[in-house]
């Protein structure tokens, strides 16, 4: 995959999730694709803000529940200080408000952490791509905007 632009450039991903062994799948499956260059793991919802800040990723993977502040929280202030980083919530929340917040962030999808074995992939190239993808286990939900992913 590619960079905007076309210009080969590694896509940059930070992760933020506080659960380790749930980071370490996600990583590992991140890494199995060429174009994909993990520059940030991060644990906390604070430190992922001044991560954001710093290193200005192209996407972000966002938990929801995480220490010191929120995920959906963490999305609000991304936007503030890394306006072109796109974000995808990864989270076990199914609740259809939950996913409604996060959405009305600005972040572009949004995986339920059980579907993310067969759908994470495609919803990192959606969101690349600036598309909506939401899990489809929450397809009957009446979620506003979403587009099928």
């Amino acid at each position: 995959m590619k960079s905007r632009g076309g210009t080969g450039k590694c896509i940059r991903i930070v992760v933020v999730d506080d659960y380790e062994p749930w980071q370490h799948f996600v990583l590992t499956t991140l890494r199995r694709h060429r174009g994909f260059q993990i520059i940030g793991e991060v644990l906390d919802g604070l430190e992922a803000v001044q991560k954001a800040g710093e290193l200005q990723p192209d996407l972000i993977l966002l938990d929801i529940g995480l220490p010191t502040l929120n995920g959906i929280e963490v999305a609000r202030r991304i936007r503030k200080v890394s306006p072109s980083s796109k974000i995808l919530f990864v989270s076990a929340d199914r609740s259809v408000d939950t996913v409604k917040a996060a959405l009305s962030t600005g972040a572009r999808g949004y995986v339920v952490k059980t579907d993310a074995a067969t759908e994470l992939l495609s919803a990192v190239k959606a969101v690349l791509a600036g598309k909506h993808f939401v899990s489809a286990t929450l397809f009957a939900c009446d979620l506003v905007g979403r587009e099928a992913g």
